[in-house]
């Protein structure tokens, strides 16, 4: 568990906000005018909202931003008794922009924050005013989805392994040691900008993970891909139709080696097939880290024009 009041050296010195209304202690920041639009910047595997600090000091002068930590990532509680499922993961983010009242969300999301946003967009299409893709996967109902997840699944390393690990009966273990291999974890999965690391950067990453019991929310994640126990949110007739009628966005780090463009750029198109698409060679799946001031610029561009 990280310390409320850590800011990580001053990298991170955002006032911390703190809401129980999903089950938990659930951490959020919230910089901005409040009557701005809102940016709702949503993480997945296995990062927080540390991740997204460059975006909110460059974007909350203009925009509400708003970046929750899932359960059992970041500042937020990992409570022992829960489960760590897709579904778990909407519903309590469901329970906090309810309480929250937030509408006008733009929502950006990346890696596993994807398929969360996605399923709150599923459930509230009235409250989503655009959607902005950065290396987040958008299921949303699309006949390719299960096709697509089983492409990239086969030529991703993070993914063969997580099945391979799971047969071996060995995830948890591995994951469990998050605080130590965070920085594999990581590489594996595409991040390229090797100028970051640092000993204030990699415990910031690594600070969650303390003990095995700590790492549930990363374990879970992985766990519910191998034994299929994620559920994807699935739109109704109306939600579907109000939120591809929404701006939207996409911007994609080609160095990804977990989520491939040519699997998940298209089944954006199927969803969004007039939105702007935006590729970045040599960025990596954490393209956030990797590309922080390009992608700033993107989103600010696209807000400004939509």
């Amino acid at each position: 568990m990280i310390r409320s009041d850590d800011t990580f050296d001053g990298t991170f010195s955002y006032r911390p906000h703190f809401i129980d209304t999903p089950g938990f202690r659930m951490h959020y920041v919230d910089e901005g005018p409040r009557d701005g639009d809102i940016i709702l910047c949503l993480h997945g595997e296995p990062t927080w909202s540390y991740m997204f600090r460059h975006l909110i000091a460059s974007l909350s002068a203009t925009y509400r931003v708003i970046a929750p930590d899932h359960m059992g990532f970041g500042k937020s509680d990992t409570p022992p008794d829960r489960s760590y499922w897709l579904q778990d993961h909407i519903d309590n983010l469901e329970r906090f922009v309810l309480a929250l009242d937030l509408r006008g969300i733009t929502l950006l999301m990346h890696d596993f924050g994807g398929p969360v946003g996605m399923g709150l967009a599923a459930r509230h299409p009235e409250r989503i005013a655009r959607i902005v893709s950065a290396n987040g996967p958008t299921p949303f109902g699309q006949e390719s989805l299960a096709a697509r997840l089983a492409a990239n699944a086969r030529e991703s390393p993070w993914f063969r392994w997580i099945l391979k690990a799971h047969e071996e009966k060995r995830l948890e273990t591995v994951l469990g040691e998050l605080g130590f291999n965070i920085l594999s974890t990581l590489k594996l999965n595409g991040f390229e900008n090797h100028a970051l690391i640092d000993d204030t950067w990699l415990r910031a990453y690594a600070a969650h993970y303390a003990t095995p019991a700590d790492c549930a929310g990363a374990i879970g994640w992985a766990k519910g891909f191998a034994t299929g126990a994620h559920r994807f949110e699935t739109p109704d007739t109306a939600a579907s139709q109000a939120i591809r009628s929404r701006p939207a966005l996409a911007i994609w780090g080609l160095a990804d080696r977990t989520l491939h463009a040519q699997h998940f750029l298209p089944l954006f198109g199927e969803l969004f097939p007039q939105a702007e698409v935006h590729t970045l060679p040599g960025v990596g799946h954490y393209c956030i880290e990797d590309a922080p001031d390009t992608i700033g610029t993107l989103v600010a561009q696209f807000l400004r024009n939509t």
